[in-house]
C-alpha cells in the first residue's frame, strides 16, 4: 500500500481517495448504521487493533441474521476493528479494508451496512481479491461495485 501510494485523492471513493496508512475516513467516527444490530453502538473513535486477526473467512450478512443480536455483537465489532487497514470509503457506512492479520491476510474486504464481503474482480474469480487487483480495478473504475 505504501509502495503504490500512501494516500492519494485520485480514485472513485467519495471521502478523499485512497487513505494514507493508518488514517480513517471522515465518516468512520460518526456514521449510523441502519443494520448494525448490536446492543453496543459502533465506536469509531477507538483505536483499531491490527495485531488481532480479522475474524471472517467468508461473506457475512448480519442484516439477515434474525437471532439474538447479542450473540453476534462481538464478531461484528471485531470485523470493523480487528486485523485490517482502512483503504477508503464509497460513502458513509461502506468501507474498503485490507486484511493484515489472520487467514484472509492480503485480501481486500468491503464492510457495508449489514454485510461484509471479500473483494473479487468477479464473483466467479475470488482469488483475485488482493490489494494489487483491487487498486487496479478501482483506479480504472472496473469491478463489481460499478455494476449499478
Amino acid at each position: 500500500m505504501a509502495e503504490i501510494a500512501n494516500g492519494t485523492n485520485v480514485g472513485p471513493p467519495d471521502e478523499g481517495g485512497l487513505l494514507p496508512l493508518g488514517e480513517k475516513p471522515q465518516s468512520w467516527a460518526v456514521w449510523e448504521a441502519d443494520c448494525w444490530m448490536s446492543p453496543e453502538p459502533f465506536d469509531g473513535t477507538t483505536a483499531r487493533t491490527l495485531d488481532q486477526p480479522f475474524p471472517l473467512e467468508e461473506e457475512w450478512q448480519w442484516e439477515y441474521d434474525y437471532s439474538d443480536h447479542g450473540l453476534h455483537s462481538s464478531l461484528l465489532h471485531k470485523t470493523y476493528q480487528h486485523g485490517s487497514v482502512l483503504l477508503g470509503s464509497d460513502r458513509p457506512g461502506e468501507y474498503w479494508t485490507l486484511v493484515v492479520t489472520g487467514p484472509q491476510r492480503g485480501r481486500v474486504w468491503w464492510l457495508g451496512d449489514g454485510c461484509a464481503a471479500p473483494y473479487a474482480d468477479s464473483p466467479s474469480d475470488p482469488l483475485e481479491g488482493d490489494f494489487l487487483h483491487w487498486v487496479r480495478d478501482w483506479h480504472v473504475g472496473r469491478g463489481w461495485w460499478r455494476a449499478e
